[in-house]
């Protein structure tokens, strides 16, 4: 039969965007839909503005540093609603070029909720498109636990649009979003405590990391308190929120920021109506190639759980406009090895096997490990300390993988990221010319085994 268009994709985050521009690319008819905003979580309330808001806070770090340097700088004032203010002209700057690349690439966009009504075809605002195969790439939704009084919390969704800076703060969660918030409230002047129910945050990273930046985050006085999970919330009178915890304790704050978990987002989005199927964490179901259990709808990034990553949706959705569209030019997505950089303060920057994992994995392990204060600090009386990392395969001198906490981790760990890839070893991590001076410098100076 004949269809309206070659693909439908449904949601115009980074993987769908990339989808579509790229099918289209390759001669293919393409139509996405969107409800909410263009580029998804990542443009909107996510990666973009998380590191506008991290660049904000980082600016009271240089002004502590100045006077070691000689500047004589008057006390500073910040203003929320300015920063708010400029973050959001950059957002709408970047939205219309989500859209000029959709349009300029010859692609159909379509405002409104998409639903699936069958195998092919989706209803948008009560109009029917048809379509040969149908992408789904509706992404992930913050969610807090179902506790009294949870209408009083926010998610990352409403932080980044609150019309004042809170005083106090309560960021709820063990993984990077919840570092990476408590960050940015008390680098921007709130007072914070980071509360995660279990022993240490940021489970899955390398143990090293975990403990140096745990330790750093202290010098810098944010509270951190593990083992501590909230029972109710209740708003005073005087507008204030009360935080009740499961041990009893009480906690006043302004502001309660859950950041403990996101899930697929599905909501009517008439799965019932087809063949797809979710697995036992309540994502879409797929095969290696992205195929749902209905052969004719496919789905990617967020929604998929798998690595919940911006350029990783990014890779998912180019490997399905290739393996469509253009196939000779197709290649399967590799999810080894994936630089990843938790922009906390300090941030942290990692790529391939934290220690834990090399040992599960039956390798012989020797770790490589420094800990230093970088030169910028020097002329000042900030004892941060940089941490960088390396473990490595003993009987083979394969380098597994690179862990660092400190300033310009991620910057850093992109290029060890390609290292790591080619299959580098110790031996050419040692024969490589350090960059002098700088931090990054350590990653080939580490000549003796920690451990």
């Amino acid at each position: 039969m004949a269809y309206d268009f070659d693909l439908f994709v449904i949601g115009a985050g980074s993987g769908g965007v990339r989808a579509a521009r790229f099918a289209a690319g390759f001669g293919a008819k393409v139509a996405v839909a969107e409800s909410r905003y263009l580029g998804g979580t990542c443009v909107n309330v996510g990666c973009v503005p998380k590191k506008l808001l991290v660049y904000g806070a980082h600016v009271a770090d240089e002004l502590e540093q100045a006077a070691g340097y000689g500047w004589s700088l008057e006390e500073g004032h910040f203003d929320w609603g300015t920063l708010i203010a400029n973050k959001n002209r950059e957002i709408e700057r970047l939205n219309g070029i989500y859209r000029n690349l959709l349009v300029n690439s010859g692609v159909t966009l379509v405002q409104g909720h998409a639903r699936l009504t069958g195998a092919n075809e989706v209803e948008v605002e009560g109009q029917r498109y048809s379509a040969r195969h149908i992408l789904i790439a509706t992404g992930g939704w913050p969610q807090v636990p179902d506790i009294p009084g949870k209408e009083l919390a926010i998610t990352s969704n409403e932080a980044f649009y609150l019309k004042s800076l809170p005083r106090r703060v309560l960021v709820v969660g063990g993984g990077y979003i919840a570092v990476e918030f408590a960050g940015i409230f008390q680098g921007l002047g709130a007072a914070t405590s980071l509360l995660y129910r279990g022993d240490l945050f940021l489970r899955g990273f390398d143990g090293s990391v975990r403990t140096h930046l745990k330790e750093e985050l202290e010098k810098r006085g944010l509270d951190l308190q593990f083992n501590a999970d909230i029972q109710r919330i209740d708003k005073l009178e005087d507008g204030s929120l009360k935080a009740t915890l499961k041990d009893g304790r009480q906690l006043q704050a302004d502001c309660v920021f859950y950041a403990t978990g996101r899930r697929p987002m599905l909501d009517n989005l008439g799965l019932e109506n087809t063949g797809v199927e979710l697995d036992e964490r309540g994502y879409i179901r797929v095969d290696e190639q992205y195929q749902t259990t209905a052969p004719s709808i496919l789905a990617i990034g967020d929604v998929i759980g798998r690595v919940q990553l911006t350029p990783v949706a990014l890779a998912e959705g180019m490997a399905v406009a290739r393996r469509l569209f253009k196939p000779e030019q197709y290649r399967p997505v590799d999810y080894q090895n994936i630089p990843t950089a938790v922009f906390s303060q300090p941030p942290i920057g990692t790529v391939g096997l934290t220690e834990e994992q090399a040992l599960a994995a039956g390798h012989k392990v020797q770790v490589f490990e420094s800990r230093f204060r970088a030169m910028k600090l020097t002329l000042t009386d900030i004892q941060e300390k940089t941490l960088m990392k390396l473990v490595v395969d003993a009987d083979t001198d394969k380098v597994l993988g690179c862990h660092m906490v400190g300033p310009d981790a991620g910057e850093i760990i992109q290029g060890l990221g390609i290292a790591l890839k080619a299959g580098a070893t110790k031996q050419q991590f040692d024969e490589t010319i350090g960059v002098h001076p700088t931090a990054a410098e350590e990653f080939v100076t580490l000549r003796t085994a920690s451990r």
